[in-house]
């Protein structure tokens, strides 16, 4: 039997024929070093290891410290980690109600087909309802085809319509500038 609890939640979940148990639970402060690695991980998986620049006293801080930015759960299956979710609260004006964007899931590749990335998102879907979300959603890469078709799967929809921005490096710094000193008319 499958368990994943976080705050209030308790999920029960029938075992995977060759996975004996499976947890989920709130990552703590000590945990810092293992989430590393599993970004490290997924990034390699990505093909984005070269972006990694996030170190242990960073996420220490920005996770961790007085104003966390993010939470991570961590699924365990038979007291190893297998995987992770990294997420936090975004808003929908039209809906007046938080979200909850999942920024990473992850699971070791030896690991996958055993329902621990569903678990993942069972337990992320039932922490949104407690929490009074209006929606959970994330981003996957085009090219990630085997994510794409799980998530479709699971009834996920993607947002078409929408393209995604973002300034990042030495735009941000410009746009910041930018905003210090602005035009004169």
């Amino acid at each position: 039997m499958y368990v994943a609890c976080c705050s209030h939640i308790s999920i029960t979940m029938p075992p995977a024929p060759s996975d004996p148990r499976l947890r989920i639970r709130r990552a703590r402060k000590e945990d810092v070093q293992l989430i590393l690695g599993l970004i490290k991980e997924l990034a390699e998986y990505e093909r984005l290891a070269h972006e990694v620049v996030a170190n242990e006293a960073i996420l220490r801080e920005t996770l961790f410290g007085e104003r966390p930015y993010a939470e991570v759960v961590i699924a365990y299956d038979d007291g190893q980690p297998v995987g992770y979710a990294l997420f936090f609260h975004s808003f929908s004006t039209f809906l007046g109600r938080p979200g909850i964007y999942l920024e990473d899931v992850y699971v070791r590749p030896p690991m996958r087909g055993k329902g621990i990335g569903k678990a993942l998102l069972v337990y992320l879907a039932q922490l949104a309802k407690e929490r009074k979300c209006g929606r959970l959603e994330w981003a996957v890469l085009n090219w990630n085809e085997p994510s794409i078709a799980f998530y479709e799967k699971l009834g996920a929809v993607p947002m078409s319509e929408w393209t995604v921005y973002r300034l990042t490096g030495t735009a941000l710094d410009r746009v910041a500038e930018d905003a210090q000193h602005p035009p004169t008319t």
